[in-house]
């Protein structure tokens, strides 16, 4: 894999799957393919002091080239600990209610695979680091990157850039560095991995916006000051959620004016997916039913959950209830059947 994904593989070493409050156990690497790693906690909110960086970046799964990024840059394995972190709350959150819940169990075996599960784990991992790199540089947490100082906006000349923005060029710019710039081969899942970890940076920046200040006598607004900064990350995650719901199914074109492989929707003469859109090779298990990919969310009755109006009814007349009012579990084929009553 890592001679065939160079880029993915290197992502797929930032993102862990399990961050606990008193004692951290992360994978570096979502095919489960890599080494169990113990990173003690709680984590510090101030960046690593003399040599305590290098300690950190050898706990974690990297290539040579990243390890050697980490130890040159102090505040890099914090910046990459608090992706981790962002990544894997915010997805427990927007999955919260569906049958997969994010959950830990069957991860590996799920990214293997090529579902809708795996593109948005993709995206929002990407998405994570590119935020936690920009947050990094403008809270100075990392010594090779500062603000955000190029503001490219007409009458410039009025304001004052006085306040720190997030440095989301920066960001941008070390993250392809950090994966590296490799040629995406012609395989499809090779295209499909690219495409959703370039979502997930769009995302980022699709969020980011300048703010300012008004200074002068009476309120004249005189002089501006003025800062680039990002959305909440549940801004994005709610962003990359969406784009989940509506992810592209696609297959492989060779596109005949240049002979190289792109991605197409599985339509004759369909156009190539959106530089937006998540994307998917593979349709989705149900959840439903304990499997490799993750434990199940039905099987056995659920609880009666009298808050959301749901109730347990006769399985011979009504059909799996399909409303967001329904318990994950009871939108299971395999569940008790359920319906929605008004009260």
């Amino acid at each position: 894999m890592r001679s065939r994904l160079p880029r993915t593989a290197c992502i797929l070493r930032i993102i862990a799957l399990c961050i606990l409050l008193s004692h951290a156990a992360a994978y570096f690497g979502l095919t489960g393919r890599e080494p169990l790693v113990f990173l003690p906690g709680p984590f510090p909110n101030d960046a690593p002091t003399g040599k305590a960086h290098l300690k950190q970046c050898e706990q974690m799964t990297l290539t040579r080239r990243q390890k050697r990024l980490c130890r040159r840059e102090p505040g890099l394995a914090e910046t990459l600990r608090e992706s981790v972190r962002l990544s894997l709350l915010e997805c427990r959150y927007q999955f919260r209610n569906e049958r997969w819940n994010c959950s830990l169990d069957g991860r590996g075996s799920l990214l293997k695979k090529a579902f809708k599960e795996t593109a948005f784990l993709l995206a929002v991992s990407s998405a994570a680091l590119t935020h936690a790199l920009a947050k990094a540089c403008s809270s100075g947490r990392m010594e090779r990157c500062t603000c955000d100082d190029s503001p490219g906006i007409q009458h410039r000349e009025a304001w004052q850039w006085g306040v720190c923005g997030d440095n989301l060029k920066y960001s941008t710019k070390f993250l392809k560095k950090f994966l590296g710039q490799k040629r995406v081969s012609k395989d499809l899942r090779a295209h499909m991995e690219a495409h959703n970890i370039n979502v997930g940076t769009r995302a980022v920046k699709s969020g980011l916006k300048t703010t300012c200040k008004c200074h002068g006598v009476s309120g004249s607004c005189a002089v501006r000051t003025c800062w680039k900064q990002l959305s909440p990350f549940h801004d994005t995650g709610r962003l990359l959620k969406y784009r989940y719901d509506t992810a592209v199914k696609v297959l492989s074109v060779t596109n005949a004016a240049t002979g190289e492989t792109e991605l197409a929707g599985p339509r004759r003469h369909s156009q190539s997916p959106r530089t937006t859109d998540l994307v998917y090779l593979e349709d989705s298990p149900s959840f439903c039913r304990p499997s490799r990919y993750s434990p199940a969310q039905g099987g056995g009755r659920a609880p009666k959950t009298r808050a959301a109006r749901v109730y347990a009814v006769d399985a011979a007349t009504t059909r799996p209830c399909t409303s967001p009012a329904c318990p994950a579990t009871a939108r299971c084929a395999g569940a008790a059947m359920w319906s929605v009553k008004r009260a």
